[in-house]
């Protein structure tokens, strides 16, 4: 099906089971409902917030069955699942034996878009192991800056199925996708995509790497106007060479250096464009400025440099980069500064969940006192450690596996001084970064970048961050 193709299926009477309850299955299940299917939801849980939520299916004349996400209703002829559900449960494997098809939620919302009778808007689609929100929404803001009707929509938070189904009238699209989603999403095919990088996560799911790849690699399929990848991370530039795209379709670097044609780049602080240009063998378009990018770090210019590619493959001109870029300001707990302190800067990174983000993290500073810790969830450290031992002042460590960390900071980094925090309370954060202050200099960065998981110590990342923030805040205006 090519990308500016609407599918249209009858679903009147269409028996499908929809596979889990939660922010993806409730509205699958309703939009398929009013559409005249014939709707079972399965889920694995059976508690009260569950049995309340199928009571507002029932009531509509859904039939929901909790506690027993496994089995294959009889006469199924579709599921649609939850992107979290691994592709080995016996569900799906049921599903395949009898040859019925699994969709994801994104998968629907690209059969559904125009169903309602509205334009089909083109998707601009990112994905990548590390950036995805954080350029989704720097796209979105320099879609807009152009003056175009958009979103940013996805597992950015943001249901694409009420995206597409709303009463708003989208001219594009900017959509986040995960290796879940598009491992569920066959016919999916965007007007122009992004992976922004490649490293090992989610790998318990996926099997393996190869596998892991090949999902993200997905979202190239059937593009027709540009495949954009990192020249830094040559596995991005394979997974184009291997799409099958619509004829036409470009190939896209973007890279923190000087770029080479049909490349966007920087020279001398300048973001700049030598693929959507006349004569890009000589020629090169100025786009914004470093500083126009919040906050300059490496991996968010490179995160600018996606997102700027994505809209020029869209037609957006270069006065609308810049406006956008300097709209645009991050989410919490993405390598924000929360604030100076006897001249060292404080830093939540939060969100880096894994030792790739925190790679790019560390790369941001040149002398940090670093906290880090929590859950590893099998990630090993000695490669981290490795890199970034020279930016290290000093390390605290807290969560649960924090052992791990201390052991490759033993192997490579043995002079940096380490505090290894064993308590697990509320307080633990502010002790984190009380240690932090005495071990940092002026001129250092305290960065929380954990490079593991918070579930040991947090609900999420956003309450570890928080807690960071609010620990500095404290320190803060003791130090006024």
């Amino acid at each position: 099906m090519g990308s500016q193709e609407v599918s249209t299926v009858d679903w009147q009477g269409k028996h499908v089971t929809v596979a889990g309850l939660g922010v993806s299955g409730i509205p699958a299940a309703r939009a398929l409902h009013e559409r005249g299917a014939l709707v079972t939801v399965v889920n694995d849980g059976d508690d009260e917030r569950a049995r309340a939520q199928a009571a507002e299916l029932e009531a509509l004349g859904i039939t929901v069955r909790l506690g027993d996400g496994a089995t294959l209703p009889p006469s199924t002829e579709l599921v649609v699942t939850a992107p979290g559900w691994q592709p080995d449960k016996p569900l799906f494997l049921a599903a395949a034996e009898a040859g019925v098809p699994v969709w994801g939620d994104v998968e629907l919302a690209w059969r559904l878009r125009g169903d309602n009778g509205k334009k089909a808007a083109p998707w601009l689609a990112v994905t990548g192991t590390n950036g995805k929100t954080t350029t989704v929404r720097m796209l979105a803001s320099i879609l807009e800056a152009a003056g175009l009707r958009t979103a940013a929509v996805g597992n950015i938070g943001v249901s694409l199925l009420d995206a597409v189904l709303g009463d708003t009238e989208y001219d594009v699209l900017a959509v986040e996708l995960s290796s879940y989603q598009l491992h569920w999403a066959p016919s999916l095919r965007a007007h122009s995509a992004a992976v922004l990088n490649l490293a090992p996560d989610h790998l318990d799911w996926h099997g393996s790497m190869e596998a892991y790849a090949a999902d993200k690699g997905r979202v190239y399929e059937g593009n027709t106007v540009a495949c954009v990848y990192n020249v830094a991370d040559p596995a991005t530039e394979d997974l184009v060479r291997e799409a099958d795209v619509e004829e036409g379709c470009r190939a896209i670097g973007f890279t923190l250096g000087a770029p080479g044609p049909s490349q966007l780049g920087v020279v001398d602080g300048i973001l700049v464009d030598r693929a959507f240009v006349a004569n890009r063998q000589k020629h090169a378009q100025e786009l914004a400025e470093v500083t126009d990018v919040n906050p300059p770090a490496p991996h968010n210019i490179a995160n600018a440099l996606a997102a700027a590619a994505l809209a020029r493959a869209f037609g957006v001109e270069p006065a609308a980069v810049r406006e956008g870029l300097r709209a645009f300001r991050p989410d919490a707990h993405r390598i924000e500064h929360v604030a100076d302190i006897g001249e060292v800067a404080y830093v939540d990174d939060s969100k880096a969940t894994n030792t790739h983000a925190t790679e790019a993290s560390l790369a941001a500073y040149d002398s940090i006192v670093w906290i880090a810790g929590g859950l590893a969830k099998g990630t090993t450290f000695d490669e981290l450690v490795t890199g970034a031992a020279k930016r290290l002042r000093g390390v605290v460590l807290m969560g649960a596996d924090r052992a791990l960390i201390h052991e490759a900071l033993t192997r490579h980094a043995p002079e940096v001084p380490v505090v290894d925090l064993e308590r697990t309370d509320t307080g633990a954060m502010s002790e984190a970064v009380a240690r932090a202050a005495e071990l940092a200099r002026p001129g250092d960065t305290v960065l929380l970048a954990p490079a593991c998981a918070s579930m040991d110590m947090f609900t999420n990342y956003n309450k570890r961050g928080e807690a960071f923030a609010d620990a500095v805040r404290a320190r803060a205006d003791e130090s006024a």
